[in-house]
C-alpha cells in the first residue's frame, strides 16, 4: 500500500510540519503508544528540532482481533506531571478513536498538560467511532487491516519497512 520510500518521506513531512508548529526552543513531551507505535515514533523524532522527552505508555483495544473490542485497556499507563507543558501523543494508527481519545481524556484529568495534539503515521477517518482527530498525520488510508511498520496481525508484521493490508 505504501513502500517503504514514499513511507519514510511521509514521516519526514510530518516531522517537519511539527516543527513548524512547535518551533526549536520549547520541549516537546511525546509519548509514544506501544507497541505499534514505536517504530513510527522513533523514526519521527529523528526529524525533530526541538528538545523532546520520551515516554511510553501500553494501552490496547484489539488483542488479537482485526477489530476493536470497543473497550480500552491501559496495560502500562504512567505519566509524569506534564503542567504547563506541550504534549504529542503519537500512534501507528488513528481508526476508530477509541485508544487515543482515553490516553488524551487520561492526560486532560491527570497530567495538567498546557496543550496536547496528536501525530499517527495513518488516519483512517472512515473508520472513526470517536469525535477526535489526528492534529498531524503522514497518510490517510482506506477502511482496510494494514500489517507493517508496527501494525501488526496477532503480533507478526511489525517489523515491515513498508505498509501492506491483509485481504
Amino acid at each position: 500500500l505504501i513502500d517503504t520510500d514514499e513511507l519514510y518521506e511521509k514521516i519526514k513531512h510530518t516531522a517537519n510540519e511539527i516543527n513548524k508548529h512547535y518551533g526549536e526552543n520549547e520541549l516537546l513531551n511525546i509519548i509514544c503508544i506501544l507497541k505499534g507505535g514505536a517504530m513510527y515514533t522513533l523514526e519521527l523524532v529523528k526529524y525533530l528540532k526541538m528538545p523532546i522527552k520520551l515516554e511510553f505508555v501500553r494501552l490496547s483495544s484489539y488483542g488479537n482481533s482485526t477489530e476493536t473490542s470497543g473497550k480500552v485497556s491501559a496495560v502500562m499507563l504512567q505519566l509524569p506531571d506534564y503542567k504547563n507543558q506541550n504534549v504529542l501523543i503519537v500512534d501507528d494508527i488513528m481508526d476508530s478513536g477509541l485508544t487515543i481519545k482515553f490516553l488524551k481524556n487520561y492526560i486532560n484529568d491527570n497530567c495538567r498538560a498546557k496543550d496536547i495534539k496528536i501525530a499517527t503515521m495513518l488516519e483512517k477517518k472512515c473508520a472513526r467511532k470517536e469525535d477526535i482527530c489526528a492534529d498531524f498525520y503522514s497518510a490517510e488510508v482506506d477502511d482496510k487491516f494494514l500489517i507493517g511498520f508496527g501494525l501488526d496481525y496477532k503480533g507478526l508484521y511489525r517489523n515491515l519497512n513498508y505498509i501492506a493490508y491483509v485481504e
